[in-house]
């Protein structure tokens, strides 16, 4: 092992096999027993017969990811990354069959470049204690096999790539474990193999705190030129409970709201504004408005900012009153008990509705959402694309904020 904590410091491309055949010389056969070690590569501890995690150390940066699926056996593979981010659905192996797909997978730490003397600022990103424990923040690429995995190699390497970033609350971050999940963690699965999300978003977020705990400050380390920023806030920047954080629709949200544009704009990167998909509040068979004046302030700022908008406020409406208080509900958290936090169902339905407007608006984007998925009508919600191979990882902690 010390061996592979050796290499893991030079090599900047991981070749491994993972089905017993003969390996080339340039290539890492990976036996069942080998469990992760810090600075290496393994699988972590918590296989059961419906999937593995496997990981290995990788510098931050975005990598491309291959994986070759197949094996002796019949396979149906489901990807995930990092904090249960979706890469690939359902890949379909015959026995002695392969095939090979690609994705690109951002990894991240906290640290921040530390300012100067007696400059404001930090040096690392302020995170919750359930962040620190997540795969979203650590040193290592880990990759999630679901389903029925048949995998017989993963190939890992650096990249430059055009990246989307995300920033919001709840209803957008990688929830890390089940029963519920957001739209962000979604979007991977709807792209092409040649862009990358990097999911910065976070329960019980803000726009202020978002700026205080220097996460924009993180995004804005590597945004470049070209790339996206998606911008979702509104679920608790509306609470007056929270006086710290609190914004009025009418004033300081649009205020706010305009500095995370400027900051993209300033560096040649598209910035979009997503309206806040509503909470699951029925009367009479119509949902109620909780967001309605702070989605209409980012649309109003979005035609004074000249900058492309998502309606999810409208669209999520849609589809929970196309579907009625019943089947609406197992789109939701915690069997629906949770009327503002999605399962991988309601997740999977509004990130479709997210890619659809992408798809129209962004020309320049469309290229990279699968034709699959450039059109969606959220008047007739397809529940059949809704069955999504769950993780490992469970938890009945609701995600912070409502």
């Amino acid at each position: 092992m010390l061996t592979a904590i050796l290499m893991a410091a030079t090599i900047s491309t991981w070749r491994f096999d993972l089905a017993p055949q003969p390996t080339a010389p340039d290539r890492i056969a990976v036996q069942p027993s080998q469990t992760y070690q810090p600075g290496g590569y393994g699988f972590e501890p918590q296989a059961t017969p419906d999937g593995y995690v496997f990981s290995a150390a990788v510098p931050e940066g975005l990598y491309r990811v291959t994986v070759r699926f197949g094996g002796a056996q019949a396979g149906r593979t489901t990807v995930k990354a990092e904090a249960r981010r979706l890469m690939a659905r359902d890949i379909v192996t015959a026995p002695g069959a392969y095939q090979t797909r690609s994705f690109i997978v951002p990894v991240r730490g906290p640290a921040l470049p530390p300012p100067p003397a007696n400059a404001p600022g930090g040096s690392s990103v302020v995170l919750t204690p359930q962040e620190i424990a997540s795969r979203t923040w650590d040193d290592r690429l880990t990759l999630e096999f679901l389903g029925h995995p048949q995998v017989a190699a993963i190939d890992i390497a650096p990249v430059e790539a055009p990246v989307i970033y995300l920033a919001g609350d709840s209803t957008v971050t990688d929830q890390p474990s089940e029963p519920a999940a957001s739209w962000g963690q979604m979007l991977p699965a709807l792209l092409g193999p040649d862009i990358g999300v990097a999911n910065h978003a976070q329960s019980g977020e803000t726009l202020k705190s978002f700026i205080s705990e220097l996460r924009l400050a993180k995004i804005l380390t590597t945004l470049k030129a070209g790339d996206w920023l998606l911008i979702q806030f509104g679920h608790n920047d509306q609470k007056t409970q929270w006086p710290q954080t609190y914004v009025d629709p009418e004033t300081t949200y649009p205020a706010y709201l305009k500095v995370f544009i400027a900051e993209a704009k300033r560096r040649g990167a598209h910035p979009v504004l997503v309206t806040s998909p509503e909470r699951r509040n029925f009367r009479d068979g119509r949902i109620q408005d909780t967001l309605g004046a702070y989605a209409e302030a980012a649309r109003k700022v979005a035609r004074e900012e000249d900058v492309l908008l998502i309606d999810l406020n409208d669209a999520s409406r849609r589809i929970y009153e196309a579907l009625g208080p019943d089947r609406a509900a197992s789109l939701f958290n915690d069997g629906g008990a949770d009327r503002t936090h999605h399962d991988n169902a309601g997740a999977w339905l509004l990130v479709r509705a997210v890619a659809a407007e992408l798809a129209e608006k962004a020309p320049d984007l469309a290229a990279h959402i699968a034709p699959d998925f450039r059109t969606f009508t959220p008047d007739a919600p397809p529940m059949a694309e809704t069955d999504i191979a769950p993780s490992l990882s469970a938890s009945p902690e609701r995600p912070r904020g409502d």
